[in-house]
């Protein structure tokens, strides 16, 4: 490998210190007050974005950024092929500020406290994949048009639900056609996508991102018309996210065990002692799913604090 790689992993390997890790999230999840978990971000490294006064959601919004500024500074480091992997594994970032533009396109004329309700989009820098065309566009038809002229591809509608779900179904497969090593992840993740939308919500996925998730799930997955023949009919890259989870009204626990494995599989990535994009992959699922579990953390803090109810896949992550 050339020294870019060597520069990109060592970078890679670097950003682990910049997770705040089982005890830090703990200690957040404990806190007695939101002001208090504030307080204790202000010094570890997701200080960068958190602010005394928050709002639980702009609390967690300032842990997402910090999350994408340190996606950002470590695909400066990496040749372009590190850097195509970053951009595919921060594709959510484009899509919140999708949905947040999108959402604003379709609001009342602007009233006091409408800003919390839009907040500033993410600032992607160079993990922009069509963003600049996406944020210049004035209606939801103009939006839909810039989605089905780029790599994102036609949601089907211009409606909120349709957009948010074609695109994630869009990112999962350009994940795993891009990072072989986060196939999994992707198969895992769409298929929680799909099961959520159809099973829980009841809401049929537009034609075009049912054909475009059957090419990770196959067909008879996404064709299925009920849980039970689903969860058979997955792939075994995604099946393993349903075990035990006979009933779709207990799908809230296969996102926590979907971290628990992006966690996992990071950490056995970042181990390997090649410089290629093996570390690099590792480092970016370390990193979002420390800042996911933060989140969490700071939901609890704005709840009274304590760790009764939380996830026993976060109390066991390792230190």
């Amino acid at each position: 490998m050339g020294a870019g790689w060597v520069a990109g992993v060592t970078r890679a390997r670097a950003l682990r210190t910049r997770c705040l890790r089982a005890e830090g999230i703990r200690k957040v999840a404990a806190s007695p007050t939101l002001e208090d978990a504030l307080r204790y971000l202000a010094a570890t490294p997701y200080r960068h974005d958190v602010t005394s006064g928050a709002t639980p959601a702009e609390a967690q919004r300032a842990v997402s950024a910090t999350l994408l500024w340190h996606l950002r500074v470590l695909a400066g480091w990496q040749p372009a092929t590190g850097a195509d992997a970053i951009r595919a594994l921060a594709a959510g970032f484009e899509i919140s500020n999708t949905e947040h533009h999108l959402r604003a396109l379709t609001a009342e004329p602007r009233q006091p406290g409408m800003e919390r309700l839009h907040p500033p989009p993410y600032r992607l820098g160079a993990l922009a994949i069509a963003w600049t065309r996406l944020a210049r566009t004035r209606t939801p038809s103009e939006l839909r048009t810039a989605l089905s002229a780029s790599v994102w591809g036609d949601p089907g509608s211009d409606s909120p639900a349709a957009v948010a779900t074609g695109m994630r179904v869009s990112a999962a497969i350009r994940l795993a056609t891009a990072v072989p090593d986060a196939a999994r992840w992707a198969a895992a993740r769409l298929t929680l996508l799909l099961g959520r939308e159809v099973f829980v919500v009841g809401r049929r996925m537009p034609d075009v991102s049912a054909r475009r998730a059957a090419r990770l799930l196959g067909p008879r997955a996404v064709g299925a018309g009920s849980y039970a023949d689903f969860r058979q009919a997955l792939p075994a890259t995604a099946r393993w996210l349903l075990d035990d989870i006979d009933d779709e009204a207990d799908l809230w626990r296969a996102e926590a065990r979907w971290w628990d494995a992006v966690d996992g599989d990071g950490r056995e990535l970042l181990r390997q002692s090649a410089f290629g994009p093996r570390p690099v992959v590792g480092a970016v699922a370390l990193l979002s799913a420390d800042a996911w579990r933060t989140r969490g953390a700071l939901e609890m803090a704005a709840r009274g604090g304590g760790l009764g109810d939380w996830p026993a896949e976060v109390l066991s992550a390792p230190g």
